[in-house]
């Protein structure tokens, strides 16, 4: 698990050179550990070098992470993210224990993390995510429902709208995918104008930050990077 250590560095520096190549400000853009399938052992290897923020697809092995690192890590400020897919039997466990949601996409989920989200808890920070390819396969709201989203999303007491995030398609260009994410980035600005609290925007991966990183991401979504390839036989959802 040595190797996680050095590969984050390596992660944070490559975020460093891009913002000070594309003009941002140094440290504008925060790193998500995307640690899904991934053991503990990993986790806390990530933790050891200062990594406090990740990002978990599947709720039955992101719920077991947050209890393993309450009962045993309760020193280190974790912030835990929920990244992927949401059913809607499954918002319950989301809004106990989750700090972020990356992936809200329709006004039932939304309803649904909010009214369970427990009263002693801080308002569960959201994202709306947008399909920005438009493929049928990818969750996500439409250009058009985004603020009608928003806007339903402003009058719940215990969620707050932070932002937009997206998985655009696998393109294989750096201007592609500079031309997907530039799309994401002018959503967002129109979104702030109605809403000036929204300050985030997920979006980039492993393969494709850079592009991401000049369109105006504050938050990329790294695992492959930090942890090495997945192993989804090991999948718990």
């Amino acid at each position: 698990m040595s190797s996680i250590k050095q590969n984050i560095e390596q992660v944070i520096n490559q975020i460093l050179a891009t913002e000070q190549k594309c003009g941002r400000v140094s440290g504008s853009v925060q790193l998500l550990a995307v640690s899904k399938t991934k053991p503990i052992e990993a986790l806390e290897a990530a933790i050891e070098a200062g990594q406090t923020e990740f990002g978990e697809n599947y709720v039955q092995e992101g719920v077991e992470k947050v209890q393993h690192f309450n009962e045993h890590d309760t020193a280190t400020k974790l912030k835990w993210h929920f990244i992927g897919p949401i059913q809607s039997n499954k918002t319950k466990p989301v809004a106990e224990y989750f700090d972020w949601v990356h992936s809200v996409d329709r006004l039932k989920i939304a309803q649904r993390l909010n009214d369970q989200r427990p009263a002693h808890m801080p308002p569960l920070q959201v994202l709306i995510q947008v399909n920005t390819s438009g493929e049928a396969s990818k969750s996500g709201t439409t250009d058009e429902q985004v603020l009608e989203l928003a806007a339903a999303i402003e009058t719940m007491p215990n969620i707050e709208l932070r932002g937009l995030m997206s998985i655009p398609a696998n393109v294989s260009t750096y201007d592609e995918q500079l031309a997907a994410f530039s799309h994401l980035a002018a959503l967002q600005e129109q979104l702030k104008e109605q809403y000036p609290q929204i300050d985030t925007l997920s979006m980039g991966m492993s393969g494709d930050m850079d592009a991401a990183i000049t369109a105006g991401s504050t938050m990329v979504r790294i695992g492959t990077a930090i942890f090495g390839a997945r192993d989804y036989n090991k999948t718990n959802k």
